[in-house]
């Protein structure tokens, strides 16, 4: 870790998101109906942490290059691999995924109509892991042939445990984001250094439902018989959200061994997927593809400063119709009142971007983009502190 006089003072990059969505179902629940929340005594829509953070992970992979694999087929994946590039027969590789699935520290099973082996707790590695686990295998191919099948719990690999450990606790840029839990190998815990609160709407919103049908197109053609071939409904809301995350700056570079280099650019890759992502639920039946109305970003050196209370009093449509406008407002308005009355202290650089004409007093320095936003944020962040000659 860089020395306390070397780091950067800045402690929190804190993103706001003021956003209108269509007509949509961003976030189903266990009934295929509309997330909600009851806030301020009003039922708002809601989409929750964990939608909008996958989402985020996958525009950030996408973006950024960098992949991670979190699954209980691990094994099921170096045995495609080892056939697919390696040539190995099937039979084979089918045991050398039993064997790697099986060699960890975590527990595992196998289930009854298959020869596949899982882990009992997912694992979250780096992309590349599949390849180091393959090659490991390829490295002991012939204690793998001379071996037996993995066909109960009591079963031993013959692959090296702390090997396969050791390519379990790898990570890259997207665990030392998003962390990592999994308690029974050694170590392979991280910490996240993002936090993503639940979204939820400015104002009060109704779940509505959409009748749908669906033509048989030989029957239409036909003109034989009458009706459809299939009838439904499905739940749909639409309004102006509220949506916040923050990074913790110090944990991603202690993340990171101190590479504060790395740690900007990481902080810079997961803002801009913060604001460019959408959860894709009923994404070909809506294609609800906004972008932020207001984007307004701070940096904190004492604490994460939500502004989810500006809207516990919902917001009242503008005269002329809308949400947007108003929660632009609303939002100003409280991270005014917010930060005069902490005494300005911890907060480090202010700044926004966004659709509207109208001045957004509190908020800090308006920019022209999303970009210039995030760089002028993080310029401040990881500015180097001024030394008393």
């Amino acid at each position: 870790m860089p020395s306390r006089s070397d780091a950067a003072p800045a402690r929190f990059l804190d993103l706001h998101v003021v956003q209108a969505v269509p007509f949509a179902n961003l976030n189903r629940d266990d009934n295929n109906s509309v997330k909600t929340v009851r806030y301020g005594d009003t039922d708002r829509t809601r989409v929750s942490s964990q939608s909008w953070k996958r989402a985020i992970r996958e525009y950030f992979q996408d973006s950024f290059g960098e992949r991670a694999l979190r699954t209980r087929r691990i094994g099921a994946r170096v045995t495609r691999l080892l056939q697919e590039e390696h040539g190995w027969p099937e039979e084979l590789a089918q045991r050398a995924g039993q064997h790697v699935a099986a060699g960890s520290s975590i527990k595992f099973e196998r289930a009854k109509d298959t020869p596949a082996v899982t882990t009992n707790a997912m694992v979250y590695v780096p992309e590349s892991a599949v390849a180091e686990l393959a090659a490991l295998a390829v490295e002991h191919r012939d204690a793998l042939a001379a071996g037996k099948d993995i066909k109960k719990s009591a079963d031993k690999s013959v692959l090296p445990k702390d090997r396969i450990d050791a390519v379990l606790r790898g990570r890259n840029g997207v665990i030392n984001l998003f962390g990592r839990m999994l308690a029974e190998v050694d170590d392979a815990g991280v910490d996240g250094a993002v936090q993503v609160a639940h979204a939820l709407t400015t104002h009060p919103t109704d779940v509505e439902l959409d009748y749908f049908s669906a033509v048989d197109d030989v029957t239409s053609a036909w003109g034989d018989t009458t009706g459809s071939a299939h009838m439904g409904t499905a739940e749909f809301s639409a309004g102006v959200f509220y949506r916040y995350a923050t990074v913790d700056l110090a944990d991603l570079a202690r993340n990171l061994g101190g590479d504060l280099s790395a740690a900007r650019e990481l902080a810079e890759g997961f803002a801009d997927a913060f604001l460019l992502s959408l959860p894709r639920a009923k994404k070909t039946a809506t294609a609800p593809h906004t972008i932020p109305d207001l984007v307004h970003i701070a940096v904190r050196s004492d604490r994460p400063l939500s502004y989810a209370a500006a809207f516990e009093q919902p917001v009242r449509s503008h005269a002329d119709g809308g949400y947007a406008a108003p929660s632009r407002t609303a939002l100003a308005r409280y991270a005014l009142a917010a930060n005069r009355l902490l005494g300005g202290r911890g907060s480090l650089f202010t700044g926004w971007a966004g659709l509207g004409d109208k001045d957004l007093t509190g908020l800090g320095e308006r920019a022209d983009s999303f970009p210039a936003l995030i760089t002028a944020a993080l310029d401040t962040a990881y500015a180097r502190p001024k030394v008393d000659a």
